[in-house]
Parts: C-alpha cells; sequence; structure tokens
C-alpha cells in the first residue's frame, strides 16, 4: 500500500508521511509481519496548501476584479442615482461567490437601516438580512459609516438555506466627505471575503460613491425641477462667514470657478470694510491660500479668494448641490441653495446642518428653474447690439480676429469695414460688454438688496 497519512513524531508533534506498506511473507504465503517505510512531507503538504490557497485567493480576486469592470461599465451608463445603485447590486450578484447585494442607508430610528436597492433576493427575505445584521451594538453600518472601513461580519441567513451563518461586507459609499448610505453584499462562502480583502471593497466603496455624487450634481445642472432650499446662518466657522463677522462688514459670494483640485476660486464683494484690512485679514486666514483684489465699484471691493474644501460652497458641491447665493453680514448670513427634485434632500439637508451648527434651514421650495433657449438668448442679444457693433462683431469673427495667432488685425478688419481701427475697437469693445452683460447679468447688485430687505 502507498500513500499520504497522518503520523506522530516521538515527540507527540503530529506530521505528514509518504509512507509504503508491504507484508513479508513466510514460504507457504503467510502473512508474518509487515513493513513499513516512511518519509516525512509535512514541509511539502504545507507548501502545498499555501499555493492551494494563494490560488484561491486569486480565483476570488479574478473574480472581484471582474465585477468591478463590471460595475465600472454600469457606472459609467446610469443617468440617475436608482439606476446606478440597482446595477451595482445586479452585477454583484450575477458573479461568484456573491449571493445578496443591497444599499441602503441608516434610518431616521436609532439602530436601522434602510434599504434602497437590492438583487439576489426579495423584500421579505431582505428583511431577514437587515434585522441580523443590525442585531449588534453598535451595528456593522454605524461602524462602517462612523470609521469609514468596511467591515467583514457575520449574518444569519435561512433564506439561502444555510444553516450557518453567511458571510457579509458592510462597505461605506462616502466621497470627500459626503455620506450616501453603504453597499451591504453576501456570500454562503464564510471565508469569501477574508480572501478578497477590505482594501478592494473600500476602493468599491469610494468609486460608488463619487458615481452617485456626479450623477446627483448632472441631475442639478440639468433637472427644470428643482429644490431650493434656503438656510440662515449664525456664528458658523466658514471662511466667508468669519471674515464677514471679523470686519463686521457685508460680504457676497458672486461667482465660483470650476474646481482646480486642492482649491477652488470664490468671486466675493465686500462692503464696509477698506481692501487693505479684507487683504490682511485673508491672508492671516487658515483655509484661503490665495488673496486677489479685482476691482472697486460702488463702494464695493471684489475678491478672488483661493479657498479650500471647509466652504460652505465646497461643501454643498459635494452633496450635488449648486448654490445660487450667499450673504453675509457681520455674524449672520443666509444662503439658498438648489438640489434635483429627484436627490434624496433628506441627506443633503441632514448632512449640511450636522456639519455646521450654526445653520437651520429655514424654507424648502418645489421650483421650476428658469431655463432660457438658445433662441431666445440670440433673440436678446440681438437687440441690445447696434446695427454696427453687431457688424464689427461678426467681422472680426469670420475674419479670425478671435484666433491666435490672428488670421487679421484690428487695422485690417477695420479697413474692411471701411472705418478707423479706433472706430472699430469701439464698437468691437462695446459689443463684448453687452455679450458679458447677457451672460453674467444676475449682478450682485440685485441680490445685495433684496437680502438686505429680507434681512432687515
Amino acid at each position: 500500500w502507498d500513500g499520504e497519512m497522518v503520523n506522530q513524531r516521538k515527540s507527540g508533534e503530529r506530521c505528514w508521511v509518504d509512507t509504503t506498506i508491504a507484508p513479508i511473507t513466510s514460504e507457504d504465503g503467510a502473512v508474518e509481519r509487515y513493513v513499513a517505510v516512511e518519509h516525512d512531507v509535512t514541509e511539502r503538504r504545507d507548501r502545498e496548501r499555501q499555493i492551494e490557497a494563494q490560488n484561491e485567493r486569486l480565483a476570488s480576486l479574478n473574480a472581484t476584479n471582474e465585477v468591478l469592470r463590471d460595475v465600472n461599465r454600469e457606472l459609467v451608463a446610469a443617468s440617475t442615482r436608482d439606476e446606478l445603485e440597482q446595477a451595482v447590486c445586479e452585477q454583484f450578484t450575477a458573479a461568484d461567490p456573491f449571493d445578496v447585494a443591497w444599499i441602503g442607508g441608516r434610518g431616521l430610528v436609532a439602530d436601522t437601516v434602510t434599504p434602497r436597492s437590492w438583487a439576489g433576493t426579495d423584500a421579505e427575505t431582505l428583511e431577514d438580512h437587515v434585522e441580523s445584521l443590525c442585531a449588534a451594538t453598535p451595528t456593522p453600518v454605524e461602524v462602517a459609516v462612523d470609521e469609514g472601513t468596511p467591515v467583514i461580519t457575520r449574518v444569519e441567513s435561512p433564506a439561502l438555506g444555510e444553516t450557518d451563518a453567511s458571510s457579509a461586507v458592510v462597505v461605506p459609499l462616502a466621497y470627500r466627505g459626503a455620506e450616501y448610505g453603504v453597499i451591504v453584499v453576501i456570500a454562503n462562502d464564510s471565508d469569501a471575503f477574508d480572501q478578497i480583502g477590505r482594501a478592494v471593497f473600500a476602493e468599491v466603496g469610494e468609486t460608488v460613491a463619487d458615481a452617485i455624487n456626479s450623477v446627483e450634481s448632472e441631475q442639478t445642472l440639468a433637472s427644470d425641477r428643482v429644490t431650493e432650499l434656503e438656510f440662515e446662518l449664525t456664528g458658523i466657522s466658514e471662511p466667508l462667514a468669519t471674515l464677514a463677522a471679523t470686519l463686521d462688514c457685508h460680504v457676497e459670494l458672486e461667482h465660483v470657478a470650476a474646481d482646480s483640485g486642492e482649491a477652488h476660486a470664490q468671486y466675493v464683494a465686500v462692503e464696509g470694510a477698506a481692501p487693505a484690512a479684507v487683504a490682511d485679514h485673508v491672508t492671516a486666514a487658515t483655509h484661503v491660500t490665495d488673496v486677489q483684489h479685482v476691482c472697486t465699484y460702488d463702494e464695493r471691493a471684489v475678491f478672488r479668494l483661493a479657498v479650500d474644501d471647509t466652504s460652505l460652497v465646497s461643501t454643498l458641491a459635494q452633496y450635488g448641490a449648486s448654490i445660487e447665493s450667499l450673504t453675509l453680514t457681520g455674524g449672520r448670513g443666509r444662503l439658498r441653495a438648489q438640489v434635483a427634485s429627484s436627490n434624496d434632500i433628506r441627506t443633503v439637508v441632514d448632512a449640511f446642518t450636522t456639519e455646521y451648527d450654526g445653520l437651520s434651514l429655514v424654507a424648502q421650495r418645489e421650483t421650476e428653474r428658469d431655463v432660457q433657449t438658445e433662441a431666445a438668448f440670440r433673440a436678446t442679444l440681438e437687440s441690445v447690439l447696434t446695427d454696427r457693433q453687431r457688424e464689427a462683431a461678426q467681422t472680426a469673427y469670420f475674419a479670425g480676429f478671435f484666433e491666435w495667432p490672428r488670421t487679421h488685425s484690428g487695422s485690417e478688419v477695420a479697413e474692411m469695414m471701411d472705418i478707423s481701427q479706433a472706430t472699430f475697437t469701439q464698437h468691437l469693445r462695446a459689443a463684448e460688454q453687452k455679450l458679458f452683460e447677457e451672460l453674467f447679468g444676475e449682478t450682485v447688485t440685485n441680490r445685495l438688496e433684496l437680502t438686505r430687505a429680507t434681512m432687515g
């Protein structure tokens, strides 16, 4: 007989041996005794088990990576948050070793979880999963969200035909401080997630949350129907609010430039404080990395500030909201923001009021966004331009005056129009000014007076 078996050394330690057992027989063929030759193969068996475990882990990682690729494709294709979350759940349950996946958030009642999307199970069975998951205190959902890291746990799953507890991973969905709930993935294999590791699922959570943020931001920008949120600010810790309170002046946000990574540009109008005092305050501020005095008009100084992610504007953007107006006078202020009505409004409000203690929601309105068509914009622009201004702009455009390098210079375009270069420049500048007035026409002046009247 040849084979491998477990034997015991003289020390009592167990070991694997490769054994050959053969009979010793007498002349008449009767078996008198047996002889065994053993070779210790414990190290080889250990290596084989290690290789087998590595192969299993590699297979799990390959399967998970394939799921991640499928999830990423679905994230790109999804146009709404509901579509996105449902697609993620379905992609997980379509691959081994995952059986159930659902996405949800913490409920209004303590220690409860509210599922939003799921796959691999029905609503009734899902309640059993959620109940099992929330049996511990604190719940794995609370731990995952509060600590910002995936939690691997056990969850009773009798509906899946398992008598033992199944394995589950609870992954927080968070993007730049914005909380979008959790994704919970369940597998019958109790070791499934131990082989994959938390880092892979942490990446999944960040990717899904980033996609949710992008979808909600796009919906806010594109949606005609929006929810307008109005907040009252009192003594909050935020760069512009601190500026208004410290210098006891009036500060209004005029424009926010595109995010440049670590900081974004905010153009603010300040009234009631000398430009030098504003520059000195902002230069010493912790969360402002750069300040430039743009201009002063009507006793109002305009500054360009490079502000980090601690600002109200940045926090709103994290939740897919767009800011409509922000005015601050001394230690008080008023903020209006818009969120697509299809977005999770409660999440935005709860997160925002939690982030800033001195902020309270005073109004919530469903409204239709005013949308100006291209034809209407063209008609408005045509009505404000004189014939000569329109001719100067059109001739300059078609002559390549705005290209770089220019196809024709200003003097050459003026010659085409049979006017002097100075006259051409005057007409062109007037046309450009009117164009920019139409593009950026809602100045802070009207909003300033309205806010003053509202705040008394």
